[in-house]
């Protein structure tokens, strides 16, 4: 698989949508993720990032023109002990209840994803995105899996449900996202996870990411680098809305 250039895989793209990165720093020290949401209508651009203990949740920046709450208020990110869920739906508590309620047996992030399906907005049926990490600090080590659950080109009679699982390499992450491109209706993103290069800092990769969306259409940000050795996280949230 080609190793990207994240930077140039988002400044030649216009509406990636909203988008997922998870992989391994370059100095070999810390899980990376990385979230990011897109909008096109007042609606989805009336939107800021909020953390929250054990999670994080968007939320409208004016409340008052807020129009429908359904498919753009939810929790991206939540936290269960030495695991981390990263989506962009309302799936991040479907993944969080099942692990609470029945254990992961190493395939409960699949299992309670084959209870969802691609977003119900015609035409686009916007593909769910969703990934998973799991930390073992005494090894100083990571895995994480990352899926796809989309409509069939278009066709919502079926849905089409990937999964990917990796085991970190120093340097690379994998960057899905919903969109291939703008459009009308918006074609799903198609293929494998993009292989992409990382640089070492929180920091750094908020600024990668941020600078290179497209100005009109980036709504917010958040990076999370977890240390391997089980020291303080750093996170990082970017508004436009601030």
């Amino acid at each position: 698989m080609a190793l990207y250039d994240l930077k140039s895989l988002l400044e030649n793209n216009t509406y990636p949508g909203r988008g997922i990165v998870i992989g391994k720093s370059a100095d070999g020290k810390n899980a990376m993720i990385a979230y990011f949401i897109m909008g096109r209508s007042e609606n989805s651009r009336n939107r800021i990032f909020e953390r929250f203990d054990g999670g994080m949740r968007t939320k409208a920046f004016d409340e008052s023109k807020l129009s429908d709450p359904s498919l753009i208020i939810y929790n991206p990110f939540l936290q269960l002990e030495n695991t981390e869920i990263i989506t962009n739906g309302d799936q991040t508590n479907t993944v969080y209840e099942y692990i609470l309620a029945n254990g992961d047996d190493g395939y409960a992030f699949e299992k309670s994803l084959h209870t969802r399906e691609f977003e119900p907005d015609h035409p686009n049926y916007t593909p769910r995105i969703s990934g998973i990490l799991h930390y073992d600090f005494a090894a100083n080590d990571f895995r994480y899996k990352l899926s796809i659950l989309k409509s069939n080109n278009g066709n919502p009679e079926a849905c089409q449900r990937y999964f990917y699982s990796y085991k970190p390499l120093t340097g690379l992450g994998h960057f899905i996202h919903t969109y291939k491109c703008d459009g009308n209706p918006i074609p799903s993103f198609y293929g494998e996870p993009e292989e992409v290069a990382l640089p070492n800092t929180a920091e750094e990769l908020a600024d990668l990411v941020w600078a290179s969306l497209n100005e009109d259409n980036k709504v917010s940000l958040f990076v999370r680098t977890i240390p391997l050795d089980g020291s303080e996280p750093t996170d990082i949230i970017i508004n436009k809305n601030h």
